[in-house]
């Protein structure tokens, strides 16, 4: 299931059309195409703008400063984890706020040894509904504002 051959392009280009209204709008990350459509229709049925990508590079390439509102990003993916991802974006947009996703313990340790202290970063346990995954990412969002 990690391989791209199954991508969905609607799922990978990155929307060219903006509202009125400004949508909270996210990049989520995921190697697993299921995940990530699902994933992404939850949240769009939820009010978010999302933009969805299988490949961590190509998210990278992909990324431009101040269209995204927060990254959603699968910690364990080939090539480039999420954690790499992050360090990436964030030496091109220093203000994204991020939310990390696994399924795995390990990760959430790692992640409050390097990121505890940060608060435009979250973490989160696979697997999680949507809307809790929606209210996490709206209580993430808050945090900027204070």
């Amino acid at each position: 299931m990690h391989n791209s051959n199954g991508n969905n392009n609607d799922d990978n280009e990155i929307s060219k059309t903006t509202s009125d209204k400004s949508p909270i709008r996210i990049l989520l990350v995921d190697d697993e195409p299921d995940i990530t459509s699902v994933t992404k229709r939850g949240l769009q049925s939820n009010g978010f703008e999302v933009d969805a990508f299988n490949d961590p590079a190509k998210a990278l390439s992909n990324f431009k400063t101040g269209i995204y509102d927060l990254l959603l990003l699968d910690v364990k993916m080939p090539k480039m984890n999420g954690f790499e991802l992050y360090q990436r974006i964030n030496k091109i947009d220093n203000k994204i706020k991020v939310c990390f996703m696994s399924a795995f313990e390990s990760y959430a340790e790692e992640f409050e040894k390097t990121f505890h202290k940060q608060s435009e970063s979250c973490f989160t346990r696979k697997p999680i509904s949507v809307d809790e995954l929606a209210n996490k990412i709206r209580e993430q969002l808050l945090l900027e504002s204070r």
